[in-house]
């Protein structure tokens, strides 16, 4: 019996080792050596080298010279760390208010009335969703212009180059990083 329990430790300790420690570090190695921007987070960095945010989390972004991004249901928002939903049912007072609310937000923006995309003023499952629809995007293009004081064909050109169309052609949908359009409108106009 004794012989049994020793045994069993040993393994144990030994699964443990291999797996909890060894395992990882050898697969986090391999992954830094093979791709090395994603296994960092995908980090973007502005002109100066410093990180401003990553490719795979959302930020937001309210004012009018700008893209504005999903809302966000995660902690206080785009907080990797509390990562969610807001659960909210669709016969929920505080979902149908949140998103009555971000709807008058938006318009009163707008240029022109229209039907506000639905990316715009619901939150994605995990709450980070860097990305939004290129209705979305379009929606957005009128005010950006006006703001900046520089032509909607110019903004609708950077939206059409910084689009990622479906992966391999069919999985997804087409989408639009929300951190690199905002960039590339500060390279255009430059950020004030």
């Amino acid at each position: 019996m004794k012989k049994h329990i020793v045994t069993s430790l040993l393994y144990t300790a030994i699964t443990a080792v291999l797996l909890g420690i060894v395992y990882p570090l050898a697969i986090t190695g391999v992954s830094r050596l093979c791709f090395p921007d994603k296994a960092s987070g995908q980090l973007i960095h502005n002109q100066a080298g410093e990180i401003i945010g990553s490719k795979l989390i959302g930020q937001a972004f309210t004012g009018p010279r700008y893209f504005h991004s999903r809302p966000s249901a995660a902690g206080a928002g785009y907080d990797a760390a509390s990562s969610s939903g807001s659960n909210l049912g669709p016969t929920s007072k505080a979902l149908s208010d949140r998103v009555a609310q971000s709807i008058t937000a938006e318009q009163h923006g707008a240029t022109a009335p229209a039907a506000v995309p639905v990316d715009l003023v619901t939150a994605s499952g995990s709450g980070l969703d860097p990305d939004i629809s290129p209705e979305a995007a379009g929606y957005q293009v009128e005010r950006i212009a006006a703001t900046r004081g520089i032509s909607p064909d110019a903004v609708r050109q950077l939206v059409a180059q910084q689009l990622t169309p479906r992966q391999f052609g069919v999985l997804g949908e087409p989408r639009l990083n929300v951190l690199a359009l905002n960039l590339g409108l500060d390279g255009l106009t430059g950020a004030k």
